[in-house]
């Protein structure tokens, strides 16, 4: 057992152009996630809009304003406590608020004050529309205004449904088959879905396919991160795993620039899709990881994937697993403590996150605090186009501010650790919620300001609560624990019940977590468990198996390791 430990040490340490490439190769893809989670933010825009009317206008008055079209007129239309006086055709006179229209009885006079009779009529004939800013949207699209107004505003929790589904399935299933074969399934679905979702022809259809979108694109998010933590070494893995996030980040901007190229919504989704095409053209070249290969048995797989990697780095000896692993195959695929018997080959569930009270207690703090940084993250980031100015600009720039904050993160973690960092960030982020509550609303670059330190802080938490979590649980049940840890609340609309509602909410849940943060363990400079006995052994004093150095002496010998390859790569070439 301490021989198959041993062995993928060295393999995790292994800094070269084969990893380079199948790092930059499956992080692309996170584009494409990052794009689909906020694709919604212009998708379902609701533009202005009054009832249609049963005839052709000729005349418009908008307070001392008039025109002979309506669509002159939106530029001066500020409330939607106004209403647009219309005359038709055959002389009639309406009045058309949002959700309703009345038809003034007897009147010849085309005036905007009335105080004679009228009659209140429902929009039965659809509504106008303002075409200045969007040509088209899934508002516009199935009138999802006034009664239907809950469905519009319905897409993106449905979306986010879906992203909890697809966590916990995909991630568990990752467990099961393997990462690769599920990031081949979800990278293909990503494409598949999303451009089914431009020709959806009802609103119906156009939820569920985008809840099996928002399901495979999780599920891909969730599966990558765990992909590439077990490919790269543990120096190189904070940063490694960090900037997948980035990359998400750049699908936000992404999100931004082509909603403001492209105004009809089933283009925008098309062009928005397409960033996926070049992954699912070669993803299909991605190996499996050792980590899963070797927890599985499959040791002549493994030692496959082993040489392709020397051939690309060009080491000529590469690592012979038969002169790693000196024990019998018992050995190497269990682990005895006690009276536990824990076998990599077992079959593993979501009853495992509560294997004994330690990872119990571990697993609910780590839920708590995914569930904040997904709060955080998606308040922050779709109530951007609400702060005032331009709307295209201010989510640009909150996804572009994520960027400095993962290298911060980065720094963070490897020069404090990871508990040291999470825990002032989300303190941080608690005061700064706090002090958005206390901003004039008619100060808008002050609020677009601290909404975009709101966003760097909560996007430090949020960017290492993966890497954290995977370094908090073993080889057998990583994908899992990342999985269901990925919720993905939905607040915003919480705005209609009190303005500061959502941001009251995050800084609660931000201030309990921080503090909540301090019973976990420690993992800066730890190696990634492959057992539920040596996750579970994390920062304490206790050894995993008998004669196995205790975590403080294994991080140490990684040091050697590292040396050791390092001199031999360099040997080598």
């Amino acid at each position: 057992r301490g021989s198959l430990h041993l062995f993928l040490l060295i393999i995790s340490f292994s800094h070269y152009r084969f990893q380079a490439c199948i790092y930059f190769a499956s992080a692309f893809q996170a584009i494409s996630c990052g794009i689909h989670y906020l694709a919604s933010v212009f998708m379902a825009v609701t533009p202005k809009f009054v009832c249609g009317v049963p005839g052709n206008v000729t005349s418009v008055l908008l307070d001392n304003s008039s025109s002979s079209r309506i669509e002159d007129i939106w530029t001066m239309w500020t409330s939607t406590k106004n209403y647009i006086v219309v005359q038709l055709e055959n002389g009639e006179i309406w009045e058309l608020d949002q959700c309703s229209r009345s038809k003034r009885e007897g009147s010849l006079y085309f005036s905007y004050e009335y105080s004679g009779n009228k009659s209140v009529f429902a929009c039965s004939d659809g509504y106008i529309y303002d075409h200045t800013k969007w040509k088209s949207t899934i508002v516009t699209e199935w009138d999802l205004v006034c009664q239907r107004e809950w469905l519009a505003k319905l897409t993106q929790p449905t979306f986010m449904l879906g992203v909890l589904f697809g966590a916990v399935i995909f991630g568990d299933m990752a467990d099961r088959v393997g990462r690769r074969y599920i990031m081949w399934f979800t990278s293909t679905g990503q494409f598949l879905f999303g451009i089914a979702v431009a020709f959806t022809f009802d609103y119906y259809s156009f939820v569920i396919i985008r809840l099996l979108l928002a399901m495979v694109s999780s599920g891909y998010l969730v599966v990558v991160f765990v992909y590439v933590t077990e490919y790269v070494g543990i120096k190189a893995r904070t940063w490694a795993s960090m900037h997948v996030h980035a990359f998400f980040a750049v699908g936000v901007m992404a999100v931004a620039l082509v909603g403001y190229l492209v105004r009809t919504w089933w283009i925008y989704q098309i062009f928005l899709s397409i960033t996926t095409l070049p992954f699912v053209l070669c993803c299909w070249m991605l190996p499996e990881t050792p980590f899963w290969l070797l927890s599985e048995g499959r040791y002549e797989e493994a030692q496959k994937v082993i040489n392709v990697m020397a051939r690309w780095n060009k080491v000529s000896t590469p690592c012979k697993i038969s002169e790693l692993c000196s024990v019998q195959q018992d050995d190497l695929v269990s682990c005895r403590t006690g009276d536990n018997d824990i076998s990599t080959t077992k079959k593993h569930s979501i009853l495992d996150l509560f294997y004994n009270w330690h990872i119990a207690r571990r697993t609910i703090t780590v839920w708590l605090i995914w569930f904040t940084g997904s709060l955080g993250y998606y308040v922050f980031s779709l109530s951007s186009v609400n702060l005032g100015g331009n709307e295209f600009l201010n989510l640009f720039l909150i996804g572009a501010v994520e960027l400095p904050a993962y290298v911060v993160a980065c720094i963070g973690m490897d020069k404090l650790g990871r508990r040291n960092t999470l825990i002032p960030f989300l303190i941080a982020s608690a005061l700064i919620c706090a002090f958005i509550m206390l901003i004039p609303q008619d100060f808008s670059i002050l609020t677009v300001l601290a909404n975009m330190s709101g966003k760097f802080a909560i996007g430090v938490a949020f960017g290492l609560i993966y890497l954290y979590t995977a370094e908090l649980y073993p080889t057998v049940i990583r994908s899992l624990a990342v999985g269901s840890g990925s919720c993905a609340p939905f607040c915003v609309y919480l705005m209609s019940v009190w303005i500061f509602m959502p941001q009251l909410l995050v800084g609660i849940m931000a201030f309990l977590t921080g503090m909540l943060t301090l019973m976990l363990p420690e993992t800066l400079g730890k190696p990634l468990t492959n057992t539920l006995a040596e996750a579970a052994e994390l920062g304490t004093n206790k050894n995993s198996c008998s004669g196995k150095s205790p975590p403080a002496q294994s991080g140490a010998m990684l040091e050697k390791i590292e040396m050791l390859s390092q001199v031999s790569h360099s040997t080598d070439e």
